[in-house]
């Protein structure tokens, strides 16, 4: 099989077999879309309304604005992969809990096993604190971080605000956008042997 396809078998597994209490309530599991061969990995925190009913991420307001970012750096979404920390949609969007996160975990780190994306994009304080712990995002956005992941080795994060947070917040907006258009040069470092933090 190649990288696509094992991909895929992961993710028909995952939405079989997945042992997170999310599942009872979802309408279906949303593993992730993309490009096993993506260089970028962006992992937000949890899928929404419309995601749970197409079983997409970032298909709403929030990922229409991703796309729009991408854009400005020369991408689509079928030059990336895009999942989230949890598979299924918590109850009336809430936070998701720290055992349903534990719970989808090994799904997240076998798709990251796979895809070995160059830089993982985390979006939003759920992603940050999984990978990036102790930190405040109003302090570390825009800023990229290389940490060891067990079973997975030496990987770059680089963070950014959740889209929906700024789609309610203008102030945020331009600062996402700014943070954003940073990515080509983090992945350019990381391709030299460099990485910031």
């Amino acid at each position: 099989m190649n990288k696509q396809e094992t991909l895929d078998a992961l993710n028909e597994r995952m939405s079989l077999q997945c042992d997170c209490s999310l599942r009872i309530q979802a309408t279906q599991a949303v593993p992730g879309d993309g490009s096993a061969l993506a260089e970028i990995l962006f992992i937000g925190e949890a899928p929404g309304k419309n995601e749970d009913l197409q079983g997409i991420p970032f298909i709403g307001a929030a990922g229409k604005f991703l796309s729009e970012m991408l854009a400005t750096i020369e991408l689509k979404r079928e030059d990336i992969y895009i999942t989230n920390i949890v598979k299924y949609r918590p109850p009336n969007n809430r936070d998701p809990l720290p055992e349903e996160i534990s719970a989808c975990l090994p799904s997240l780190y076998k798709q990251i096993k796979i895809i070995r994306p160059k830089i993982i994009v985390t979006l939003g304080r759920h992603a940050m604190e999984h990978f990036i712990p102790g930190k405040k995002i109003s302090l570390v956005h825009g800023q990229a971080f290389r940490r060891a992941l067990p079973g997975i080795g030496s990987q770059v994060f680089f963070v950014l605000y959740h889209p929906a947070a700024a789609l309610y917040n203008g102030s945020l907006r331009a600062t996402l956008i700014e943070d954003f258009k940073k990515i080509p040069k983090v992945l350019e470092k990381i391709k030299e042997g460099n990485h910031e933090k």
